[in-house]
């Protein structure tokens, strides 16, 4: 064979090569189930991907941010095929702009908030009333805007007629993970968190907390809804089908999470 034939022959298998590639790499994208989640979600929900890629075959990824973060984004068309929110509201805007396969959103567990603290921090009693003390300086808060997390704190500050006098101390961050790591590293000397997050081993291991009494702010009911036509939308009905299992409920208690009554 000519050197031109050859040269040619070498192009073709190139191309046929990357065609090749190009085909598998969509076709690992379409089996990725794709999931939009909160950010309480994060100390857990990789482990229970592992479970559900074990019993499925179907392997999951997670963007875990604010659930109005997380709902402008599928809005907006990004593409997921699965909204695991902390609570019902911000899934309900996605099913009113008509990008939801429900009707309304599915519960999956119900969240808990706390009031966490390291041991070095110098607060000498966690308690809420001592959050008008001057011992404490700053506190880490999610935006209740953004952060279901962060509404029920507010919630909390204003039922105990705290909000106002508390406002110059609260350190605000994007979503209740970063409020978390905001507390654990000194930026602030305490902070309202997810029990997801103060049950993690290096939180356990760094402070304490107190839990939030549950009359003291709206109940955190999460939801999840299924992205209307989205390509892993079967990957998204089995993975909530997993979430009801009484063990991956059990594991969910175990990280946080009660499961729904």
């Amino acid at each position: 064979m000519s050197d031109r034939r050859l040269f040619y022959a070498g192009l073709s298998l190139l191309a046929f090569t990357g065609a090749f590639v190009h085909q598998a790499n969509s076709q690992q994208q379409n089996n990725t189930l794709r999931i939009a989640a909160a950010a309480d979600l994060q100390p857990l929900l990789p482990t229970l991907l592992r479970r559900f890629e074990q019993q499925s075959g179907i392997h999951a990824e997670a963007a875990f941010q604010s659930s109005a973060t997380l709902t402008t984004q599928i809005i907006d068309g990004a593409p997921f095929d699965l909204f695991l929110s902390a609570d019902l509201s911000f899934p309900q805007r996605v099913i009113d702009a008509g990008r939801a396969e429900e009707a309304k959103p599915v519960p999956y567990a119900r969240g808990t908030l706390v009031l966490w603290t390291r041991n070095d921090s110098g607060v000498p009693t966690l308690a809420l009333d001592a959050l008008r003390g001057p011992a404490i300086k700053t506190i880490a808060i999610a935006n209740p805007e953004h952060a279901p997390y962060g509404r029920a704190a507010q919630s909390t500050l204003q039922n105990l007629d705290l909000l106002d006098a508390l406002r110059p101390k609260l350190v605000v961050a994007e979503n209740v993970a970063q409020a978390a790591q905001y507390a654990d590293s000194g930026n602030a000397q305490v902070g309202f968190i997810s029990l997801t997050s103060a049950l993690t081993p290096r939180l356990k291991a760094n402070g304490h907390f107190i839990r939030v009494p549950a009359e003291s702010y709206p109940s955190i009911l999460q939801g999840a809804i299924v992205i209307r036509g989205s390509a892993g939308a079967s990957a998204a009905h089995r993975f909530l089908e997993f979430l009801q299992q009484p063990d991956t409920q059990q594991m969910l208690a175990a990280a946080g999470l009660e499961p729904v009554r």
